[in-house]
């Protein structure tokens, strides 16, 4: 019984602690409207975003997919294309920080 009780505390404990431990969206992307169609685990109308870091693990595409995200275009993910998020360059800080985050995924 008492073992029992371990680990039942010891699976509870794992629980909470991975679920304090995931990524949580950041405000950036809130603000940038990224959630609209974009979610960290799951895929909304464009990809996942730990997918993206899957997809691109272990490669230097920081600025590429900066460009990317600024640009917006289609292909990488299907034929729905990612709409432009910078037209005129002034968010390039604020794409360089998400790539960042969702390369960090």
């Amino acid at each position: 019984m008492q073992s029992m009780t371990i680990n039942i505390l010891i699976t509870t404990g794992l629980l909470l602690a991975s679920s304090s431990m995931a990524a949580e969206m950041p405000l950036l992307a809130k603000k940038n409207n990224c959630t609209a169609c974009h979610a960290i685990d799951k895929k909304i109308i464009g990809p996942a975003w730990v997918d993206v870091a899957k997809k691109y693990q272990g490669q230097n595409v920081e600025a590429k997919l900066v460009a990317k995200v600024s640009k917006g275009g289609a292909g990488a993910w299907g034929t729905t294309p990612m709409l432009a998020n910078d037209t005129d360059g002034t968010k390039q800080a604020d794409m360089k920080e998400l790539v960042k985050f969702i390369l960090a995924l």
